[in-house]
């Protein structure tokens, strides 16, 4: 006989889904009959899945070990702790500045995301143990392209990781994006379309009128400095499509500068050589969470920000020295 406590990390998950996690290698029809046979209960008694876990409940596997290492896969090696720029984090929610480069989520096998490195961040502050990564692990609610910098959240804890998705999947979080595109833009402008993604390419088009694949899009900009060859916008997604705004804002004209899919390849090249730029210049620069109460309670009307990346401050400051020579040519 097996006996497990849960911990407050994994409360507020539903029995069969905790279940699930921990011996994952098993059919769901399993839990079921195990379930009505009593080898496996909840605080004693007799439990049909649907029960919402509570700190301090009590789980009892009247089962062989043979069994259960049987039903478990190998959890794989962890990854090593890195430093983690976090923006607020408290027990049950964290948000993170993710650097350009690194991946969201595991795109292969043996890659390392940033889903890895914040679960060795919590295992290094003692927030869990990796026995409690055997029922429950922590996970990013969102996700950002490998070459896209700035916000992300996770939930360190099942309720939290569970609220704070419900508010991404209903849009009441508002997420605000930096980017630099091709040209000159100013003032406000609201797009609206339908997107149509190739997935075997991973690459999306904007197309004018609907189709039986075409999904609708919104997108919102405005400038935040406009110079002589190309535009700073701030970006709010109405809707969230997979490459929305590359995708949108290159159908009109003004690709994000340094994007290989969606780009300018002879502009690309040029910044290539003077700044070393390889990738879109994007950033989920803001998070505006609405009123609310309940477990994110905490994050209530609150917003957060990643300050720009190095190489946004650095094109703003070129930009306007060459403003300045303009202006000095014209005297």
């Amino acid at each position: 006989m097996k006996e497990i406590r849960i911990s407050r990390m994994e409360e507020g998950q539903r029995f069969l889904k905790w279940l699930e996690k921990y011996l994952d290698a098993a059919p769901r029809s399993f839990f079921y009959k195990m379930l009505r046979k009593k080898n496996i209960t909840l605080n004693g008694r007799k439990a049909d899945g649907s029960e919402a876990l509570k700190a301090g409940d009590q789980v009892r596997f009247f089962l062989s070990e043979e069994t259960i290492e049987k039903f478990r896969s190998a959890s794989g090696k962890e990854a090593k702790s890195i430093p983690l720029d976090v923006i607020y984090e408290n027990r049950d929610v964290i948000i993170l500045n993710k650097p350009a480069g690194m991946l969201s989520q595991k795109a292969s096998p043996l890659d390392v995301s940033l889903n890895e490195y914040l679960t060795a961040y919590l295992l290094e502050k003692g927030e869990i143990t990796k026995e409690e990564l055997e029922r429950f692990r922590p996970a990013l609610c969102n996700r950002l392209d490998r070459n896209t910098s700035g916000l992300i959240t996770g939930g360190k804890t099942a309720a939290g990781l569970k609220e704070m998705s419900r508010l991404l999947r209903e849009r009441q979080v508002h997420k605000y994006y930096r980017c630099f595109v091709k040209g000159r833009l100013e003032g406000e402008t609201h797009l609206k379309g339908f997107l149509k993604k190739d997935t075997g390419k991973n690459q999306s088009q904007i197309l004018p009128g609907s189709d039986e694949d075409g999904k609708p899009v919104e997108t919102w900009f405005q400038s935040v400095k406009t110079f002589e060859d190309c535009t700073l916008l701030e970006v709010l997604l109405v809707t969230g499509r997979s490459h929305q705004i590359r995708a949108h804002l290159a159908s009109i004209g003004h690709p994000l500068l340094g994007d290989p899919k969606y780009g300018d390849p002879a502009l690309n090249q040029v910044l290539r050589k003077k700044y070393g730029i390889r990738c879109q210049l994007l950033h989920a620069y803001r998070m505006e969470f609405p009123r609310m109460e309940g477990t994110l309670s905490c994050l209530s009307g609150r917003t957060f920000t990643a300050p720009q990346p190095e190489i946004f401050e650095k094109m703003i400051e070129e930009e306007k020295r060459k403003e300045k020579q303009r202006q000095e040519r014209k005297r």
